[in-house]
């Protein structure tokens, strides 16, 4: 993998053969990120200074754009080496807090114009959506936040920023397959279930109208769980949005309860959005899984490493 700096001047600096990187693709929120490792010389100190953007590449296509958080000298055993840092577009949004705003059956389209675009990013894909009611943007919510929690809401998808850095404000369309079984050089697979904070139960309380609505997780009731949160919404919802609201907070209290992280080498074999075919009968695991974490790293030591991250398909 090679890379490549872009200066607050718009300069572009190719940086010299890396000595160790790592490229973490989510598409999402905890945002793509990267970090890089190469031979520091006297002359590069103005480009790592001004230092604003970066662009992997791998082959020649573009493996990610991301903005520049960090760099650091280091002079130790290992010679004189520099290291650059940073995370994928959607810090351009998560950095910066939007104004409390409400609005009147607002579209996806002048969610992004208000909300993304004028932080310079590029919105690849707009779904045709429509708010059947108001929206508001609460006190303090960031810009990623004001945008997701729409796509959520209304739409019913998460968005997602490609590896060129453009934002796909519409609903994951499946990529490819990737299998893999016991005849694969896996190095290590792990699984893991956690039902720390997976919700038993949401209610949903109006207290403007005295009215109150609960929602259920049975399958975490029938495995023994035990956790219930009470919500509070405006005035005036309906029982629809008040459901709602309660099936969404389960939802997303579940979403990180079952992974299975496969590590093997190489690097780049998939990305967030990409389905892997899993066959590992010594474990009990097979199945098809959602790709929703790629981390590519590579050091002289233990050459190109991939670690996918999967989670169930939802259904």
């Amino acid at each position: 993998m090679t890379g490549k700096l872009y200066t607050a001047d718009h300069q572009i600096f190719a940086l010299p053969p890396l000595l160790s990187w790592r490229v973490t693709h989510t598409g999402t929120v905890p945002c793509d990120s990267f970090s890089v490792t190469f031979v520091y010389q006297k002359e590069m100190a103005q480009a790592l200074k001004t230092a604003a953007g970066f662009v992997a590449e791998e082959e020649g296509e573009v493996m990610l754009r991301a903005v520049v958080d960090e760099y650091t000298v280091d002079l130790d055993g290992n010679g004189l080496t520099a290291t650059v840092s940073g995370r994928g577009y959607a810090a351009r949004l998560l950095d910066n807090e939007s104004r409390p705003v409400t609005y009147q059956q607002a579209t996806l389209a002048e969610i992004l114009q208000n909300h993304a675009e004028p932080y310079g990013i590029t919105c690849g894909e707009i779904a045709e959506v429509r708010a059947a009611s108001a929206y508001t943007v609460a006190a303090g919510s960031s810009q990623w936040k004001a945008v997701e929690s729409f796509c959520r809401a209304c739409g019913g998808f998460v968005p997602r920023f490609s590896r060129e850095g453009e934002l796909l404000a519409s609903p994951e369309q499946a990529g490819r397959t990737l299998s893999i079984g016991e005849g694969d050089p896996v190095l290590s697979c792990t699984l893991r279930e956690d039902h720390y904070g997976v919700l038993t139960e949401a209610l949903v309380i109006d207290k403007t109208q005295n009215q109150e609505f609960s929602v259920k997780n049975q399958e975490m009731i029938d495995k023994g769980g035990q956790c219930r949160r009470v919500l509070y919404t405006p005035g005036q919802s309906t029982w629809a949005a008040m459901r709602y609201t309660g099936e969404y907070q389960i939802q997303r209290s579940g979403e990180d309860a079952w992974t299975a992280e496969v590590t093997l080498p190489g690097s780049f074999l998939a990305f967030p959005g990409d389905r892997v075919s899993l066959s590992l009968e010594r474990m009990g695991l097979s199945g098809t899984f959602r790709v929703a974490e790629a981390e590519n790293r590579f050091d002289g030591g233990n050459g190109a490493l991939v670690t996918l991250t999967l989670k169930p398909l939802k259904t």
